[in-house]
């Protein structure tokens, strides 16, 4: 039996980006990316790294909980570069969304939601992000063949341990189950 797969996303999750902007949370550590050129960046003329709050204990706990890793990111490649040594993640395999990345869909399902569903490939999969809503979960429902759990995580807190337990339990409950939320 395979391991199922932990899609991570990791703006929300693993970077609390809506947490007060003056306070770093506890445990984190502050990694500044620089924009690749032609990025946008407001109003300002000056390009300012992109900062990025990660809490360095998320990297082994998130390799106990019996997953296959994978990155669902906007970051994609990029999470091997920028996040994962920080977490002290392997290179992880990513999701990468071609041109889906962004597009909105009529139907309210995230841009990421069919993708995440293709890679999966009826495997079962925990998604774990801060932008899933009621018809991502209809969706999965009904389009996917294997367990699903979409689990929303706070973007002002990030992960913390309940969300690791939920995680966990998924991991170890049976197959023969589908499951959302």
């Amino acid at each position: 039996m395979s391991r199922p797969l932990l899609f991570l996303d990791v703006d929300g999750p693993l970077n609390p980006y809506a947490a007060k902007p003056e306070r770093r949370p506890d445990g984190y550590t502050t990694l500044r990316v620089p924009r690749p050129a032609g990025t946008p960046d407001g109003l300002s003329v000056r390009r300012r790294p992109l900062r990025v709050w990660l809490n360095p204990e998320h990297g082994p706990a998130l390799l106990g909980l019996g997953y296959e890793l994978c990155w669902a990111t906007t970051w994609m490649a990029d999470a091997n570069r920028w996040i994962a040594p920080v977490l002290g993640l392997p290179e992880l395999p990513y999701v990468d969304f071609g041109d889906a990345l962004f597009q909105e869909r009529s139907d309210g399902v995230h841009w990421k939601t069919a993708a995440l569903v293709d890679f999966a490939d009826s495997r079962s999969f925990a998604w774990v992000d801060d932008e899933q809503s009621g018809p991502d979960e209809e969706y999965v429902t009904s389009h996917h063949r294997g367990r699903g759990l979409l689990h929303h995580v706070d973007p002002r807190v990030g992960l913390r341990d309940d969300d690791f337990r939920t995680l966990a339990d998924f991991a170890r409950s049976p197959d023969t189950s589908r499951a959302t939320g």
